[in-house]
């Protein structure tokens, strides 16, 4: 608080940069409170979190499985292994024309754009804790008669629910960093349309208490998954 206080002290007494003074400390929160009293708040971050909500619904959906056959198969593995990491290391903005193209609505192609941010620590998280089951216990269910289906329920599942969600943990920063940007597509709603709107208006104290929204509400999702994270810790140490 001090450095941002000091920070608007010398934007405002600087001419090149005193328009920018709204940015201080005093002018942003006087909008935030301003903006959470008036439900302006809310109404921007609920067509984000739903955003969010659904792009990591749909990479888990495909992180989980495909990361459980990679882990499973050591021969899949080593075929997919090169293009996933190549993909990986692609922008998931630079999939944007590609989204504008495949889907009919802006808020579906920023959907994509988050799913493609996020399926992949998902992916490699979930492979990378089948591998380390312990094959032990695989063996134990395959001598008492147990199926796939039931193997993968009551031995892979459990064992790798930590892993999945350290993945999903880390999916979200990214989808949340990714979020901004991919709603300046085309949207009139969320966080990324909101600070849009404020730069292009110039009211960059309103700009300033929605990237401190941003910033609470991120840090608050991560803490909650974190939360999750040690409960299961503490359910596989127990059933240890």
């Amino acid at each position: 608080m001090a450095l941002w206080w000091l920070g608007g002290w010398g934007i405002a007494h600087d001419p090149d940069l005193s328009a920018f003074a709204d940015f201080a400390p005093a002018p942003t929160l006087t909008s935030l409170v301003q903006m959470v009293e008036s439900g302006d708040a809310a109404r921007m971050a609920g067509p984000s979190l739903q955003r969010v909500g659904l792009g990591l619904l749909f990479a888990t959906l495909v992180g989980v499985p495909v990361g459980i056959v990679i882990g499973r198969m050591p021969r899949v593995h080593e075929i997919c292994n090169v293009p996933f990491q190549f993909l990986r290391m692609i922008s998931p903005l630079s999939w944007m024309p590609i989204a504008v193209m495949a889907f009919a609505t802006w808020n579906g192609a920023i959907v994509f754009l988050i799913a493609m941010a996020a399926v992949w620590p998902i992916l490699f998280s979930t492979a990378g804790g089948v591998r380390r089951i312990d094959p032990a216990w695989l063996k134990v269910a395959r001598n008492l008669g147990a199926r796939p289906v039931a193997m993968l329920l009551t031995v892979i599942l459990p064992a790798v629910a930590v892993d999945i969600l350290q993945g999903i943990r880390l999916a979200l920063g990214v989808a949340w960093v990714v979020l901004v940007p991919a709603e300046y597509l085309g949207v009139t709603s969320g966080l990324g349309y909101a600070i849009n709107d404020a730069r292009d208006t110039l009211d960059y104290a309103r700009l300033g208490a929605t990237v401190v929204i941003i910033g609470v509400i991120g840090f608050g999702l991560d803490a909650a998954v974190g939360q999750l994270v040690k409960k299961f810790n503490w359910v596989r140490s127990s059933a240890h």
